[in-house]
């Protein structure tokens, strides 16, 4: 599976008409929802702003206007093809006078999410299980010596009266059985699934 590193912009004139193609990488439908809302906001002078996304809960595409079928569902297939997850495309569009018809609103939102896919830093995805690990403060020895020993990732870190790990096995090892010996010092829980570079 892929995704793109950072968002990338990228922009087409086609007969007049400026297209701008935003692409972020988003994980849910909630955060692609608050990128579209600010691009939104940030070309509330534009005649269009066309929407894509495919993200770990769902997908969905918005022609923002346009003639049913000639921006949002282009856009969305260009995702498809390129095998793009986690990921929301916005086409901004200024209108330049000279109507492009149906065929040619396809091609020039296609067109224009393509160019930026094609400047972006593509990452090799895949979706792990996450497992909270939560330890006495004098368990930390024991408990980095086992994630070394195992090739065990952490995550993310946190420090409050206990301490927890989130971490993740990229070779598919059985964390519960890793850490079963120190059963009543150290806790492991599933925690969720998330998607991760390779």
């Amino acid at each position: 599976m892929k995704t793109i590193r950072n968002p990338i912009q990228s922009e087409i004139n086609v007969k007049k008409s400026q297209f701008i193609c935003s692409l972020f990488p988003t994980r849910t439908k909630a955060e692609s929802k608050k990128v579209i809302q600010e691009l939104n906001e940030q070309y509330s002078d534009a005649t269009h702003n066309c929407t894509a996304y495919i993200v770990s809960d769902g997908e969905g595409f918005d022609d923002d206007g346009e003639p049913g079928g000639t921006a949002g569902k282009p856009m969305i297939n260009v995702l498809r093809k390129n095998e793009l997850h986690n990921v929301t495309a916005v086409v901004t569009r200024y209108f330049g006078g000279i109507k492009l018809g149906a065929g040619g609103l396809v091609r020039a939102y296609s067109k224009s999410v393509m160019e930026a896919i094609g400047k972006a830093e593509i990452l090799e995805i895949e979706e792990y299980e996450v497992y909270e690990i939560v330890f006495e403060y004098s368990d930390i020895k024991i408990t980095d010596t086992e994630v070394r020993n195992n090739s065990l990732e952490v995550i993310d870190k946190n420090y409050t009266d206990k301490v927890s790990y989130d971490i993740v096995s990229k070779d598919n090892r059985d964390i519960v059985k890793i850490f079963e010996k120190y059963s009543g010092k150290i806790s492991v829980d599933f925690k969720n699934k998330q998607f991760l570079e390779k």
